[in-house]
């Protein structure tokens, strides 16, 4: 094929089922840990005077003529939330690492959402009590959902506890959940009322302050911490983070930009090696995750470039297969060819 092939988000949501990202997820990060990966820190420029950010975020997957090489080029818009629009806008590319080639040109949107929801569940999976079944959402949004699919791939979710800062999403949100889980589903009227007694909670949200309190957390509870990616943005206050066992997808995004793990750190809470490793190095099994039923776990999420370059590139080869997406002359081919 010497086109390239144009992925929708239908496309997306038709080829990464949760359980096959997650297994997705789990190689990427694998590969990631083994060395096998060339992933630099994310590019982000702020728009003047606002919150909104264009990012772009570079990845190698892989070594030699199987590597994939791709990019995520995405706008971060937060007030979007109050529009139609999604916060998170853009594409992901994928190239082939034979000549280069344009091989495909995916939605981000749904790219981001999914696979941000899988390492989420991937990190359940390797961090969470076996028997955890009541799960706490603190968001409603885009991610809401995915994260409901993802843990419910990996643990016995019997109830389900959902908060927002917006009543009106997180009851629209329960309703939707309703209609696909036949656990109960609770909309709680605090973050507090939501995370009391849980034994997985995801943080989702766009805060820039702590909406979750480590005194919250029962003894066991296992956190994942996705929605701050700035380095003065959090959603956990720092009792949390100290009290926790921490998890990253990669150190080094960690120290230059988690907000969730910076400031405690500012404060003299906790030091570098809190960090007691990436998902990758559970998954080579290098380190210990839990240690006792009563451990408090916590997985902060970044989201990794090789995450966004190893989903599209499953999306593509199954959609190749079922000759799905939109071919499109993109160039490449010299002049005769």
């Amino acid at each position: 094929m010497t086109s390239t092939l144009l992925l929708s988000d239908r496309d997306v949501a038709r080829f990464l089922p949760m359980p096959e990202c997650i297994e997705v997820m789990a190689a990427a990060l694998r590969t990631v840990a083994e060395g096998a990966a060339v992933l630099p820190l994310r590019t982000v420029m702020r728009l003047d005077g606002t919150p909104n950010a264009f990012a772009a975020m570079p990845a190698i997957l892989g070594r030699g003529g199987d590597a994939a090489l791709g990019a995520k080029i995405i706008t971060v818009f937060p007030g979007n939330d109050r529009t139609p629009f999604d916060s998170h806008i853009g594409v992901v590319l994928l190239f082939d690492a034979e000549h280069g080639r344009l091989q495909a040109i995916a939605d981000a949107s749904s790219i981001t959402a999914i696979r941000t929801a899988a390492v989420s569940g991937l990190a359940t999976r390797l961090l969470a009590n076996e028997d955890a079944a009541e799960l706490a959402l603190l968001g409603a949004g885009v991610l809401a959902m995915p994260h409901l699919d993802a843990v419910r791939a990996v643990r016995p979710i019997r109830r389900v506890r959902v908060w927002s800062r917006s009543g009106e999403r997180a009851s629209a949100f329960a309703e939707q959940a309703r209609a696909r889980f036949e656990g109960e589903v609770v909309v709680c009227g605090s973050a507090r009322d939501a995370v009391d007694g849980a034994d997985i909670v995801c943080t989702i949200t766009a805060a820039r302050t702590p909406i979750l309190e480590g005194a919250w957390l029962a003894p066991g509870a296992h956190v994942n911490a996705v929605g701050a990616s700035l380095p003065a943005a959090r959603e956990l206050d720092s009792d949390a983070v100290a009290r926790s066992r921490l998890f990253v997808d990669r150190r080094e995004s960690t120290l230059n930009e988690s907000g969730d793990f910076l400031v405690p750190r500012a404060e003299g809470r906790i030091t570098d090696a809190h960090i007691l490793g990436e998902l990758g190095d559970l998954l080579l099994g290098r380190q210990r995750g839990r240690t006792s039923p009563g451990d408090v776990t916590l997985f902060k999420s970044l989201g990794l470039a090789v995450e966004d370059v190893a989903a599209v590139r499953h999306v593509f080869e199954k959609a190749s297969a079922a000759g799905a997406g939109t071919s499109m002359a993109f160039g490449g081919l010299r002049a005769g060819h």
